[in-house]
């Protein structure tokens, strides 16, 4: 099993690396080291989509978020999502997230991203700890704002959460600008908690004077500004994200708070990005 992981994987890491590319199946046959019908096999049974579907997907995601952020003519980006027409661009993108890609050019809602996991990430198992790394740790200051959440039934962390709510919105929160650059995962205090939801949400940090859209079933609240000690790893190798999360908790529950003249601040969330190998993990924890 895990020689088949590991050939998702290296197929995932291909596709990566030549997303604008024309990747073929037996290209990655060839990464993956199995023929190219189990290659195809593996990927759809562990990714629950077609190496295409995934290409054209990632490829439609990454273009929606440029129509987002640049001023960039629908032409250009439907060219190098590899269409050769806006009309099938156009029909692609409506079919992938319900709205014309123009007018979501000019006015951006919340659209559901496809954001994929890597297989490695989500299936890692349990080891051992390794030697201790180096966390970092810094402090910041958050200033007011509004939080727009999904809130779970009893969720207390990120696995229990997918499972009442589910992974996809990751994604919509992905396709919302966000004050800190992108989502985040939340503790919240029991002042924020609405009777029979959970403590742990998800959502996107924007402005006080936030007019924009509110998906359905999404609340939104107001944080008052507020000092928080990050803590952040070192880069580490997505399979291990299980380990540098533990050992960024471990070092939070020894940090000696009252030797920094700071106490933790239970009015105010404990706040979780996205663990991603490259920059470390990262968890915020309020001080006063």
């Amino acid at each position: 099993m895990n020689e088949q992981i590991e050939a998702v994987q290296r197929m995932q890491d291909y596709i990566d690396q030549h997303l604008y590319e024309s990747v073929t199946l037996a290209e990655l046959s060839k990464v993956s080291m199995y023929s190219p019908w189990y290659s195809y096999r593996l990927f759809k049974s562990n990714l629950g989509v077609t190496p295409s579907d995934y290409i054209r997907k990632l490829r439609l995601s990454k273009s929606a978020l440029r129509l987002r952020d640049e001023k960039i003519k629908v032409i250009d980006v439907a060219l190098e999502s590899g269409y050769d027409s806006t009309d099938g661009y156009q029909r692609a993108f409506y079919n992938e997230f319900g709205c014309n890609p123009k007018e979501y050019a000019q006015n951006p809602v919340p659209i559901y991203l496809f954001k994929p996991y890597k297989i490695k990430y989500s299936n890692s198992e349990e080891k051992s700890m390794e030697k201790v790394k180096n966390i970092y740790i810094q402090q910041i200051t958050k200033s007011e704002r509004k939080v727009i959440i999904k809130r779970g039934i009893k969720a207390e962390h990120y696995f229990d959460y997918c499972s009442e709510v589910g992974c996809d919105v990751w994604g919509l929160l992905m396709s919302m600008k966000s004050l800190c650059g992108e989502p985040v995962c939340l503790w919240l205090p029991q002042k924020y908690i609405k009777p029979n939801t959970s403590k742990y949400v998800q959502g996107v940090e924007v402005s006080l004077d936030y007019n924009g859209s509110i998906p359905d079933g999404f609340d939104i609240i107001t944080l008052p500004e507020c000092k928080y000690l990050k803590f952040q790893s070192e880069p580490f190798k997505e399979e291990d994200y299980g380990i540098t999360i533990q050992q960024v908790w471990e070092a939070i529950d020894k940090y000696n708070f009252e030797a920094a003249g700071l106490k933790i601040d239970d009015e105010n969330p404990r706040i979780q990005l996205e663990p991603i190998g490259e920059r470390g993990y990262i968890e915020l924890v309020p001080v006063k």
